[in-house]
């Protein structure tokens, strides 16, 4: 069989016989794969001039929107991924971290909709003002780059490794070109074949590659974006392809690095973070055997507690039962090919330079329901470096697979240094309940590493561990590790996005952002914006309030009301030295006037609730005897999906009604025309149409 690659809106086969490619448990040949033969150039001007557009006229929303329906069709087919999964060698296990965790990605990248307006592009980052009369301001916009997301993937995550990545570009506004490592390329076509089916993406959104990637970077432009995920050798390859340097072409690299982890000098075997760090050192090792690139690859304990921390791990990897991963008693699976294990032993005998075996063997392993010969199996193989900074290969060489180093340190900063040895890397843990070490070992240590985990008995049950990356964190790491980063929520989407600087006047700025801008012309909305339905609001309709003068009976009362008797606000303080000439108001109790003066609260509106205050700033005294009046300004307006259960009885009160959220910007302004404090409050407002 043949695998198929999707290109140019078609399920293609390469030209000529491919790759074969087998089953990592049996041997048996399961597919072949080849690209030859296919137009490269015109692939990516496909995604440009169909994919693209039809993505960019999509706002945030509705491509959030699309990711969740999408991740909601591929859960119906996990029995499928999961049987397909099983010939990589993966453990039900393994392949629950890449096929419901990509699926999971999906969903996390789908809520961010709700941090971006409903419209093609957004606002970056705080407003400007520029000038003294203020009639002259800047801001940042993110339009969606018109080119072509091109994703390189590794061969350990199939499905996860794909999903994580398109997930955030088709957010942002592109489309992709996904070219998975070959030899698990049959579990990544079997997911697109499904995405593809379902008619979810808009046509051009997602291509696929099955086999070399040809001379596909030959073609890219300074529109598209390449990201590539590998052994750090490649990636160099990869980023120095003439077209990308001369394009300034966005790369982004993620490469397998030397991470590590580090056991706290209190920590003896009688804490519980002793069992912590064992667990954690015996998951990483064998989990999708050993085959991440966030696996643990050196293992730094204090020098008194090395002989203990190594007959600890070998007990704990001894119970690991190793074969094939469709029977229930095996907990880890094989390499996901022969290739593989060939590497990962090669590249153990360049450890052996100044390492020896502690636990394992490269030559044998005991497997359940398996074969050693026709399976890329082996055991997992503990060394013992005792010299860590007069040897380097510890710090420089990488087995990817069920691998891993121990190492002796002396201190803090001595550890701290060793962490540094490996040049940049994806991931280090510090597994410790002190928490000035943790302080010490991150802040030392966070320059060379793209996450930290502070591992201990407080957050252990619920840590999602080591070697996951999460999608609202940030993937990557400098140096060796890529020097990328990917995912990390809103951060990852605005790769593919353009920032422009964006200068005029404060009416123009609102008319072309659809967020309105302080000191931007209102509109006189013709009856008061708290009456109107959600769909009949306009971005900066405005009303101007009655004025209400504060008394110093007004301030005492509210002093009383709310138990705030701060010295400012008591009419008797002496303020002699302090920044106020007498009583003032408190900020709470203007911001309580300013509801009073807007507030359209005479009979039942469209307005269903108060949804919070953001950004409430107090920037004037407010003395008694002053003239407060507001100037009250829609703002943005945001879509607020209805929820959805799976149970009508789950309901609650009001899931049932349309409705959005709607900012609005409130100016508090004394008589001398002086703003003495702004905010942004948020209301729930029903849709007219239901």
């Amino acid at each position: 069989m043949k695998l198929e690659n999707y290109i140019t809106g078609n399920w293609i086969t390469g030209d000529g016989d491919g790759q074969q490619l087998y089953n990592a448990v049996t041997g048996e040949p399961v597919a072949r794969a080849t690209t030859s033969g296919l137009d490269f150039k015109s692939i990516l001007e496909y995604g440009r001039t169909v994919g693209n557009p039809a993505l960019r006229k999509m706002t945030f929303h509705q491509r959030g929107n699309m990711l969740k329906a999408l991740a909601m069709h591929l859960r119906n087919h996990l029995d499928t991924f999961y049987r397909i999964s099983y010939q990589t060698g993966a453990t039900r296990a393994d392949s629950w971290v890449d096929i419901e965790g990509g699926i999971g990605n999906l969903f996390a990248n789908a809520s961010l909709r709700r941090k971006l307006p409903d419209d093609v592009f957004c606002i970056d980052g705080d407003s400007h003002n520029l000038s003294k009369n203020n009639s002259f301001m800047g801001t940042h916009i993110l339009t969606p780059r018109e080119g072509v997301a091109v994703h390189i993937n590794a061969f350990n995550f199939p499905v996860w490794g794909m999903l994580e990545k398109i997930a955030v570009n088709l957010l942002a506004g592109m489309p992709a070109v996904v070219k998975p490592a070959t030899v698990t390329s049959y579990l990544t076509e079997a997911v697109v074949r499904e995405i593809i089916a379902s008619k979810i993406l808009p046509e051009g959104a997602l291509q696929l590659l099955c086999g070399s990637a040809g001379d596909l970077l030959d073609h890219v432009t300074s529109q598209d974006v390449v990201t590539f995920t590998g052994s750090a050798s490649t990636g160099l390859l990869l980023k120095s392809n003439p077209h990308i340097l001369s394009g300034n072409v966005p790369f982004n690299t993620e490469a397998d690095s030397l991470n590590c982890i580090v056991l706290g000098d209190e920590v003896n075997p009688d804490k519980p973070e002793w069992d912590i760090f064992i667990k954690e050192v015996r998951r990483e090792m064998t989990l999708k055997a050993g085959q991440r690139c966030t696996g643990i690859r050196r293992i730094f304990v204090p020098e008194n507690k090395m002989e203990d921390v190594w007959k600890a791990l070998s007990a704990s990897l001894s119970q690991t039962t190793i074969g094939n991963p469709l029977n229930e008693k095996v907990r880890m699976g094989s390499l996901a090919g022969q290739t593989q294990r060939n590497e990962v032993r090669e590249q153990v005998q360049k450890l052996m330079a100044s390492s020896q075996i502690i636990y394992g063997s490269l030559d044998s392993v005991e497997l359940i329901d398996a074969d050693e010969q026709k399976g890329a199996f082996m055991s997992p193989v503990l060394l013992m470096n005792e010299t860590p900074f007069t040897s380097k290969e510890a710090h420089e060489v990488e087995a990817f697979g069920p691998v891993s180093t121990l190492m002796p340190y002396k201190t803090t900063d001595e550890v701290i240094a060793l962490s540094k040895l490996g040049k940049g890397s994806l991931v280090s843990t510090i597994v410790t309940a002190d928490h000035k070490t943790a302080q010490r070992y991150v802040v030392g240590a966070a320059s060379h590493h793209g996450r930290i985990l502070v591992l201990n008995n407080e957050c252990a049950k619920e840590s999602t561990g080591h070697g996951s990356p999460l999608p609202l964190l940030v993937h990557g790491g400098p140096g060796r590790a890529g020097g990328g980063e990917e995912m990390g929520g809103l951060r990852g989407v605005k790769h593919y996005l353009q920032r422009t600087a964006l200068q005029g006047s404060p009416t123009t700025i609102t008319a072309i952002t659809n967020v309105y801008q302080q000191y931007a012309a209102g509109k006189d909305p013709g009856q008061h914006p708290f009456t109107k339905y959600f769909e009949e609001l306009q971005i900066g309709d405005q009303i101007i309030t009655d004025k209400r003068v504060i008394t110093s009976e007004d301030i005492d009362r509210f002093a009383d009301l709310s138990g705030d008797h701060f010295y400012a606000h008591i009419k008797t303080t002496d303020f002699e030295g302090t920044m106020f000439e007498q009583q003032v108001a408190h900020g709470y109790f203007i911001m309580s006037i300013a509801a009073g003066l807007f507030v359209d609260s005479y009979e039942k509106n469209p307005v269903l609730l108060n949804y919070g205050i953001d950004e409430l700033r107090f920037t004037k005294p407010v003395y008694p005897g002053a003239e407060i009046h507001i100037r009250f300004t829609c703002k943005e307006k945001l879509p607020n999906d209805k929820r959805v259960v799976e149970k009508p009885e789950d309901l609650k009160r009001g899931d049932d009604i349309d409705k959005g959220i709607v900012k609005w910007l409130v100016e508090m302004i004394d008589g001398s025309g002086e703003i003495t404090g702004v905010a942004t409050i948020l209301t729930m407002v029903q849709k007219k149409e239901q």
